[in-house]
């Protein structure tokens, strides 16, 4: 396997891995991770700069070719000031070898810019190992201008066009497979916590609440609306939780406030247990009451819930800037 092959793999890897750390980061909300994973690619390409140091310092060593070419076209990229880049198409005759094409871009000051005209003779540099990388020498020696004057180049052909060497299907193969062996390595690492199952909600995890009691009474403050789906049922079991709800004579409900009043125990009154409460039908009995009530916007309501033989009776009473008014239900 070439080194091209191998760092394509490797990149793929890097890229699957950080995409995949950062996002997983993002959804089990973990820093680290996310760190981890805007981190990874710079430390890569420091990796590979160091890695590539000494072929860099042996090129250093190697003397350029130079050669004269000629222009066959050239085109301006965009910008308004300063250097444009430029694309020239050229002729390439090095020394004692067969001319060729080449396709280069070269930044050039807009002053520059006439001086290039196709048919133009010029000197070009690279290195013998990579001649797709050439760049035109923009100051030359008087030998080279002397023989820039007296050149005459024919124009190689197309099909003798030099480009840097395709990386082919292996490189891609591999570099999608890095991809996703590095994606999948996150995935599996971090599971546990992707796809753990979630943990049944407790009274006391989902809101915030503050029991008070008495031998005659308890009160639950909550920081919720008891109108939220599920919050007065919660309510509801943490009061249970800390006093016996089965002997209630009267419970009250305000926005984020149950109140309920508890029958003596040696005294014969009706009583109901405020946990076989129809929590439903005391909330539709408030929606219904906010919209048929006309008392302007509803801006507070109370529910009042006292036994009635051996159900339940509801009563509920809104105020808005209009005045108040209230709605039963005698289920």
């Amino acid at each position: 396997m070439s080194l091209a092959l191998v760092r394509g793999f490797l990149t793929g890897i890097i890229t699957g891995t950080t995409l995949c750390a950062f996002i997983v980061g993002i959804v089990i909300e973990y820093v680290p991770l996310m760190v981890t994973g805007a981190g990874l690619p710079i430390a890569y390409g420091i990796l590979l700069h160091l890695a590539g140091a000494p072929r860099r310092a042996r090129e250093a060593k190697i003397a350029p070719v130079f050669a004269l070419a000629k222009v066959e076209g050239l085109r301006a990229g965009g910008t308004e000031t300063g250097d444009i880049p430029v694309y020239f198409d050229l002729t390439v005759a090095p020394d004692g070898l067969a001319t060729y094409r080449l396709k280069v871009t070269q930044g050039v000051n807009l002053v520059d810019l006439p001086n290039y005209r196709p048919g133009d003779v010029l000197v070009v540099r690279y290195r013998q190992e990579r001649p797709w990388k050439a760049e035109i020498v923009e100051r030359l020696s008087p030998e080279w201008e002397r023989r820039v004057a007296a050149a005459a180049i024919e124009s190689a052909p197309e099909s003798s066009l030099v480009k840097e060497p395709e990386e082919g299907c292996a490189f891609g193969a591999l570099a999608v497979l890095g991809f996703v062996l590095g994606a999948a390595l996150v995935l599996v690492l971090f599971r546990a916590e992707l796809f753990a199952p979630e943990a049944p909600a407790r009274p006391e995890e989902t809101q915030s609440s503050t029991t008070t009691s008495s031998s005659g009474s308890a009160t639950v403050n909550v920081d919720r609306s008891l109108l939220g789906e599920g919050e007065l049922r919660r309510a509801i079991d943490a009061l249970a939780l800390a006093t016996d709800v089965s002997r209630v004579i009267t419970a009250v409900v305000e926005d984020r406030r149950l109140t309920v009043v508890f029958a003596p125990s040696e005294a014969q009154v009706p009583r109901f247990d405020l946990r076989a409460v129809a929590v439903d039908r005391v909330l539709a009995l408030v929606q219904r009451a906010k919209a048929t009530i006309d008392v302007g916007e509803p801006q507070t309501w109370q529910v009042t819930i006292i036994p009635f033989g051996t159900a339940v009776s509801s009563r509920v009473i809104v105020t808005g800037p209009d005045g108040s008014g209230s709605l039963a239900d005698g289920g």
